[in-house]
């Protein structure tokens, strides 16, 4: 089933403001929120959707993204990109501050008992890609540094809050006793202290490790673009969920061909005697080698357009082309020979210029459509 556009399920416009689309999303969180719908799957899952919507427009650059590229430029179909599958842990971890206490004095959803579960940070790495590896998408393994819990380590229920991640605080004011909550200054919302770990651990009880992961990439991608692996960011303690891993795009440049957006150029040079006797040509594309007929007449500037050898879509629309411009190389030094038949050729009416609708400059052709 397609996703709906994340506008849509927040209910707002494209022109939103940030305090707009916090705004829909409380309300849609509040309306669609397990509490208030216990065992409702529909419920749960527009909770869920609702959440996925806001990760993505509440964030400036995720927005830009997703305006530019739709759902395409966070999915690579179950590849663990983006913001989908988010779970309930994932929602009330980033999300919990959204609900404030306006909906019965907080939710009992955060990990029970208002227990909030910490999240790792993020982790944030480079991949280089060819233009071959972006046409035809890549599995790409990498090995990343990243917090995991030690080994030895263990925790125990925080004293303070007594597990329940949430301290109460009651105060007397004019409008009578009001209560409050909040998490716990101790163990952060977590419930959970550390009770032992190794020597070779931090504070929380993290190590640095070193692994190996794989990031599926799908065909189309650009430079600058973000990608999201879920969970292989930096572990959180106790019983939190770990961060996730962020991969940017960057772009080799090719030796040959030049991209602009999904169509790709390559430069074909071919000589004065080419030019007029016609000749067949092998030129690079991003799937192997391809030979092509270059006319016998061909003028300088003259685009060959293969199409569908340029980069597929992001989006899912086909792929671009590949434009192959023609430029007639003249010859800098004639020896006498080569120098005497050009000079007898001058007043000769083959040689003298006759261009055709289809031999004009782009300047000669716009100034043909306004006369």
């Amino acid at each position: 089933m397609a996703k709906r556009d994340y506008y849509e399920v927040l209910g707002v416009s494209k022109g939103a403001s940030a305090s707009e689309i916090k705004k829909a999303y409380r309300k849609k969180a509040i309306e669609f929120h397990p509490d208030k719908n216990p065992d409702d799957k529909e419920a749960e899952a527009k909770f869920k959707e609702a959440a996925e919507a806001y990760e993505v427009l509440s964030d400036d650059n995720k927005k830009a993204r997703y305006d530019q590229f739709g759902h395409q430029a966070f999915e690579n179909g179950g590849g663990g990109f983006g913001g989908g599958g988010m779970n309930m842990d994932d929602i009330f971890s980033q999300f919990g501050d959204i609900f404030g206490g306006g909906f019965g004095g907080g939710f009992s959803g955060f990990g029970g008992g208002g227990q909030r579960r910490t999240k790792g940070s993020n982790l944030r790495i480079r991949v280089k890609l060819t233009l071959e590896e972006i046409a035809n998408g890549v599995e790409k393994k990498v090995k990343v540094k990243r917090k995991t819990q030690a080994p030895g380590t263990t925790y125990k229920t925080c004293s303070t809050c007594n597990g329940s991640g949430q301290v109460t605080r009651i105060a007397n004011t004019i409008l009578g006793r009001m209560q409050t909550s909040a998490p716990c200054n101790v163990c952060g919302g977590a419930g959970q202290t550390i009770d032992k770990k190794p020597a070779d651990a931090d504070a929380q009880g993290l190590k640095i490790s070193e692994e190996t992961v794989s990031i599926k990439i799908p065909a189309g991608v650009v430079d600058g673009m973000q990608l999201k692996v879920s969970g292989k960011g930096n572990e959180a303690p106790g019983n939190g969920i770990s961060g996730d891993l962020i991969v940017v795009i960057e772009e080799a440049e090719h030796d040959k061909l030049q991209r602009e957006g999904d169509n790709l150029h390559y430069d074909l040079y071919v000589s004065f005697p080419e030019a007029v006797l016609g000749t067949s040509k092998e030129i690079d594309t991003v799937t192997g080698k391809v030979r092509i007929k270059v006319e016998a007449g061909v003028q300088s500037g003259k685009i060959l357009r293969l199409r569908g050898k340029g980069i597929p879509s992001i989006n899912g629309y086909g792929k671009g082309d590949l434009l192959v411009h023609v430029n007639v190389w003249t010859p800098k030094t004639l020896n006498k020979q080569q120098k005497a038949f050009f000079e007898s050729m001058q007043e000769d009416d083959h040689f003298t210029p006759k261009p055709e609708s289809s031999d004009k400059s782009f300047f000669e052709k716009v100034k043909d459509m306004f006369s």
